[in-house]
């Protein structure tokens, strides 16, 4: 070859960013372009479809031409319909005698559906499906291998169309439950068996889910494919792929569609997954149970635990274990993050820094769950390398790969949890914490749960998989850690549920603040700090001692100057459910009220900070500087710079002024992190201003018109995150009083939120839907507080808009709906009499109600449910609506009446029966007949609020009673004369007496000691002494002895009247006496 020849490669620069070099195969480069292997493949393609059946040399062909389809790395040719009809030719041409030939059609099938991802017509997978499936019944069981493979691939997302072989693959006989069977002696079939029925069950968002019967079918040979045990005489190696194509298939279950687990199917696939959790961990010896049974939740604080008195742990670590920790010398971890999925999980040679108190043990020893470690250290026994050149050898070099397996499994076993925990009801859930949430201080043998793995895992992915987990438990468990308190001295006979719980939130904090400190992964720790958001949003942190935040707040200061985006908007977030604690609570209103610089003299410092100031160009000085008017830090003062105290006071809170600074400067530079290639809607930072319910006024004018101004543009970006971010933005800005009164803020604050009602993404359309149930709260209180004028400034055709949009977003997702309805109600809560007569006004009025009956009436979730039946009492308040004559008032009492005595949730009852409470005067209830109606369904729901056996729906009886009594007794008050022959059928018998007594214990104010005694303002209606309600039973009854009976019915209504006094002069009397 001459050197003209040879080909010309443009210069590399030498950098430690370089690729590595790849040597070229022999004449690869002569092949030029991909398009060179695309015409080989289509000139070899033609060959094919000239063949013919009975062509003589059909064999020594199809072998040649097989072999050159073979020898190609393919990437975009033929069309799938082209492709589609050369494989179904080809099918027909290989005969099933020739198994050599079966092999490379086979293999080229895999070759091509695998690597082109063809989309095949439902022809081509019938065809395809039929010989694979008679390959394995004709053929040797040596080609049974390349067969399954080939089938794996052609089944890959299908199943719901293969539904004419699955009888013959998963039928009670088939095919592939022999060969994925624990007594198969061939592990690589085995592997490719279970591999095809998980393609099988994968379910392609928009399809239909593969039948229950095949999928139970399926799921239970993957349970017992991960509780059998190692055959002997296994390679290890083998048998880790056997255990990872298991948990891909139950995933696939899982996640396919709804599921329910029968029997012990749940408790069985937790105790396999929490094994494989720690599949591979040295150290980790202990007899694992092959089910896991849920912890009984006490009813009552007052049963004993299992668990003796414990002392309340300090959020801060024990003092003993200081003297082990150490600063170490800082070590980089910049290649952790690019490198591939082998490297990252093999190479794992490097260990992080670990800063004051941040070591992977979090601080504890390796307890009876763990053998002994070798000395003390603060690295992870499995972390620690002696030498490269342990790996350097075959034996090393094995060693290698089955660790690398071994963080596969771990990595898929929290997959599947992950899979579990969102499609489990929180309820059951809530059973299994403690296995996987740890829910006791420091002092005894540590347990193997999720804080294991996130602090000594060696494998970043496998820890940001744990964390993933703790999140999606965390999410939405507020009504369950609600129970939890410590601020009470712990009783010493046992421990408090409460207590528990406390304890659990404690543990929680400190190892994820130790995870924080010691991780070093950029994405790893945006999970961290994504898991701490969660757990601040659900923590009742006024029933705990105070102490948990502050440190918490601290610590997070310097991460957000740090380079990686992702941590920074998480930090934002985390902020955000900081200040949105407890609206906030006086522990976060102290620190919001520090300067910045406040805590440079805790000695905090993270392993981070030797990247925090990514903003400072290199060889810049590191203390930090006045910013300059064209550079951007995330600080907006330097803390060195001096203020008068008076000046201090009159600052805005440093977080509002990072996220001015963060939404209106540019940024100086990309990190590395962002690539170059970002486009303009990145330029700016993402925007969570995520600043509820904050007691504090606002900057001054000039710059809230700036936050106004930059937040209204911010919802027309491209960038969904940041319009998300802007949208739930207006919705807190709309509730400070100076902004709230602003009509024509209000208005542009309306306009923009319809805007996004609109948008394509869920989530912008969620927290647009939560803005504009803000905005519409907003207007409830400017009508009670400014009056008619606000009601007469704001435009008509503006609310009408408003109330059409709030009505179609009531059929959107739940999330949406949720605070769709809530606004509904405002809306209608708001509209005045001139505007409710208007023709425009009349066919949206009658759409919205229906919608929240509809709503009330659906299987939608409870809290939408919830918050319907609390939109109608909110509608049920305006005087304006004709309830006594629209077509729609009749759906709503009756939509209230249904699930007030019919509904398994109580809080939906409670809020039905508070609804049903509110009407002012007997009008409104309309006829005899309805309001008979009303009384019956209360009555009965009051006989039944007993009737549970669910703990969590039981501890809010006494709520749901008090509510129902105090219903009864407001009908009582508005009854008319027509209504007392229902009222004296009801009384005189059974179900008088039961409502006799109940009303006795709601007028002495006996039954208010349920969990749902917070409510009680909110769900019954009124917070009134027991002297106050005996006055109104006195009131009640003097306006009934002054009714007068109408001339028709006279004597009955008259007979029942007297009854009804009589019952209630009893019951007065009863609640007099002592």
């Amino acid at each position: 070859m001459s050197r003209s020849d040879a080909p010309v490669f443009p210069p590399v620069p030498l950098s430690a960013e370089a690729a590595p070099f790849t040597p070229l195969v022999a004449d690869s480069w002569r092949l030029g372009s991909s398009s060179d292997v695309d015409k080989q493949f289509s000139r070899c393609a033609a060959k094919l479809r000239a063949l013919r059946a009975d062509s003589s040399q059909l064999r020594e062909q199809l072998n040649l031409l097989l072999d050159q389809l073979l020898s190609e790395n393919y990437t975009s040719f033929l069309p799938f319909q082209d492709m589609c009809s050369l494989l179904k030719h080809v099918s027909c041409l290989v005969p099933l005698s020739q198994e050599h030939l079966v092999i490379k059609l086979c293999q080229l099938v895999h070759h091509l559906l695998n690597q082109l991802k063809v989309i095949m017509d439902e022809r081509t997978l019938d065809v395809l499906l039929t010989y694979t499936t008679s390959a394995l019944k004709v053929c040797s069981t040596w080609t049974h291998s390349d067969v399954l493979l080939a089938l794996s691939t052609i089944v890959y997302g299908n199943g719901p169309q293969c539904h004419q072989h699955l009888r013959e693959l998963l039928g009670e006989d088939g095919v592939l439950l022999q060969y994925s069977s624990p007594s198969q002696p061939n592990v690589e079939l085995r592997r490719v068996a279970l591999t095809c029925m998980a393609n099988i069950c994968l379910r392609i968002p928009g399809q239909a889910p593969l039948d229950d019967q095949y999928r139970s079918v399926s799921f239970r040979v993957f349970l017992k494919t991960l509780h059998s045990p190692k055959p002997p005489d296994t390679d290890e190696l083998f048998y880790c792929m056997v255990i990872q194509a298991a948990l891909k298939g139950l995933q696939c279950c899982l996640s396919g569609g709804k599921w329910k687990f029968v029997g012990e199917e749940l408790g069985s696939a937790l105790a396999a997954l929490k094994r494989l959790m720690f599949q591979g961990t040295p150290g980790v010896n202990v007899e694992w149970p092959t089910v896991l049974y849920p912890a009984p939740l006490p009813q009552y604080e007052g049963l004993p635990a299992a668990k003796p008195a414990e002392t309340p742990q300090s959020s801060e670590p024990p003092k003993d274990n200081k003297k082990r920790k150490s600063r170490g010398k800082e070590k980089k971890m910049s290649s952790e993050e690019s490198r591939a999925d082998d490297e990252e999980e093999v190479n794992c040679k490097t260990v992080p820094s670990l800063q004051k108190g941040g070591g992977r043990e979090g601080g504890r020893g390796e307890g009876e769950s763990l053998s002994k470690p070798s000395g003390p250290s603060l690295y992870p026994s499995w972390k620690r390398v002696s030498s490269d050149s342990e790996f350097s050898d075959p034996e090393g070099s094995a060693q290698s790969k089955l660790r690398l397996y071994n963080a596969r499994i771990r990595q898929g076993a929290l997959h599947c949890l992950l899979a579990v925990v969102k499609g489990l009801e929180k309820r059951t859930l809530y059973g299994y914490w403690s296995s996987f949430i740890p829910d006791s201080p420091i002092g005894g043998p540590p347990p193997l749960t999720l804080i294991t793995i996130i602090l000594k895992d060696p494998s970043p992915k496998v820890r940001a998989c744990a964390l993933q987990v703790l999140s999606a438990m965390l999410d939405g468990s507020r009504q369950f850690l609600a129970v939890a308190e410590d601020t009470a001295s712990p009783r010493k006979s046992y421990t408090p549920f409460s207590f528990l719980l406390a304890n659990a939130i404690r543990e929680l904090h400190r190892a994820l603040t130790l995870a924080l400190l010691a991780e070093t992964s950029h994405q790893t720790l945006t999970q961290v700090i994504k898991c701490l958001a969660h757990l601040v949003a659900n923590a009742p942190y006024h029933r705990l001692r105070p102490g948990l935040l502050s440190p918490l707040w601290k610590q997070m200061r310097p991460y957000v100057r740090h380079r990686d985006v992702n941590v920074r908007v998480s930090v934002l977030t985390l902020y955000g459910a900081l200040v949105t604690t407890q609206a906030p609570l006086p522990e976060i209103q102290l620190l919001l009220r520090q300067p910045e610089g406040n805590n440079s003299s805790t000695g905090s410092f993270t392993p981070q900070d030797s990247v925090l100031s990514w903003r400072q160009r290199d060889g810049e000085s590191t203390p930090p500087t006045p910013v300059k008017p064209s550079q951007r830090s995330s600080q907006t003062h330097s803390p060195h710079v001096l203020r008068t105290p008076e000046e201090v006071d009159s600052a805005p809170p440093w977080l509002l002024q990072l996220c001015v600074a963060l939404v209106t400067q540019p940024r100086e530079d990309q990190s590395d992190s962002e690539g170059a290639g970002t486009e303009g809607g990145a330029a700016l930072e993402p925007s969570p201003v995520r600043l509820e319910a904050l007691q504090y006024k606002l900057p001054n004018t000039c710059l809230r018109m700036m936050c106004i101004t930059v937040l209204l543009g911010l919802t027309y970006s491209e960038n969904y995150l940041v319009k998300t971010a802007a949208v739930r933005a207006l919705g807190v800005y709309i509730l400070f009083p100076c902004l709230r009164e602003d009509v024509m803020f209000v208005a542009d604050t309306a306009n923009t939120i319809l805007a996004a009602l609109d948008d394509r993404s869920p989530n912008v359309r969620a927290k647009a839907a939560w803005s504009l149930g803000n905005l519409t709260d907003a207007l409830i209180v400017n009508m009670e507080s400014v009056g008619v004028d606000f009601q007469e400034e704001l435009s008509d055709m503006l609310l009408l808009k408003m109330l059409q949009a709030a009505t179609r977003a009531s059929a959107d997702k739940d999330r949406v709906k949720s605070n769709a309805v809530r606004a509904l109600g405002n809306l209608l809560h708001f509209l005045r009499q001139s505007q409710l007569t208007r023709s425009a006004f009349q066919r949206p009025l009658e759409d919205a109600v229906l919608a929240l009956v509809k709503t009330v009436q659906s299987e939608a979730t409870m809290k939408v449910r919830w918050n319907a039946c609390y939109a109608l009492g909110n509608a049920f308040r305006n005087p304006a609506l004709p309830l006594d004559s629209a077509p729609w008032s009749g759906d709503a009492f009756s939509s209230l009446c249904h699930v007030v005595s019919s509904c398994k949730n109580f809080k939906v009852r409670i809020k039905s029966a508070a609804a049903l409470a509110i009407p002012a005067n007997r009008g409104c209830y309309g006829d005899s007949k309805r309001f008979s109606c009303v009384w019956r369904s209360l009555a009965k729901a009051l006989e039944n609020s007993e009737d549970t056996n669910d703990f969590f729906e039981y501890r809010y009886s006494d709520s749901l009673r008090h509510t129902l009594s105090h219903a009864l007794l407001h009908l009582l008050s508005v009854s008319q004369s027509q209504d007392m022959p229902s009222l004296e059928a009801s009384l005189a018998g059974e179900e008088g007496r039961n409502i006799k007594e109940h009303l006795i214990k709601y007028l002495r104010a006996e039954e208010r000691g349920g969990e749902g005694a917070e409510e009680e303002k909110e769900a019954g209606g009124d917070s009134v002494t027991p002297q106050q309600r005996i006055r109104g039973l006195q009131q009640t009854l003097i306006k009934l002895k002054e009714l007068e009976a109408e001339e028709e019915g006279r004597e009955e209504e008259e007979r029942s009247k007297e009854m009804v006094v009589n019952f209630l002069e009893d019951l007065l009397q009863t609640c007099k006496e002592p």
